[in-house]
């Protein structure tokens, strides 16, 4: 019984380039979805730290981004916000269960003053979970 090889005689020479574009098509998707998580829009310059402690907050709620530029501008989840739309966001995240983390990223040259005026709004609102973003200093390996 003879097989068909591609009608004339010899061996099927050509690439099936289906499953490779399917393969492709799925990485890209994957990119396009996981870039935009992978960076903020407002840019600070951290602190650095000597001790790097894994994030372990398995609640599953996404953390709240505070960020605090030099000249007092603050930015929540990368939008801009005044004192007392702060205020009001931290009641809310107050009175979410499981309540969202807090994490703070201000810029090494902010005043302090403007940093713990935040955290004093946001433990008057009940929020209790809150951590310091910072950067590792150059040449320290993660553990």
């Amino acid at each position: 019984m003879a097989m068909s090889t591609g009608g004339n005689g010899g061996a099927m020479s050509d690439i099936n380039v289906t499953p490779l574009v399917d393969v492709m098509l799925v990485l890209l998707i994957i990119f396009m979805i996981t870039a935009p998580l992978m960076s903020h829009t407002v840019t600070v310059t951290l602190p650095s730290t000597h001790e790097v402690k894994p994030d372990n907050n398995g609640q599953g709620v996404p953390p709240v981004d505070l960020a605090i530029k030099d000249d007092g501008s603050m930015y929540l989840n990368d939008n801009p916000v005044t004192e007392s739309e702060l205020k009001a966001k931290f009641a809310v995240y107050a009175s979410m269960s499981p309540q969202p983390e807090m994490q703070v990223r201000a810029a090494k040259d902010t005043q302090w003053k403007i940093v713990r005026k935040m955290l004093g709004e946001a433990k008057n609102a009940g929020m209790v979970h809150v951590g310091f973003m910072t950067t590792r200093p150059a040449g320290q390996v993660q553990e």
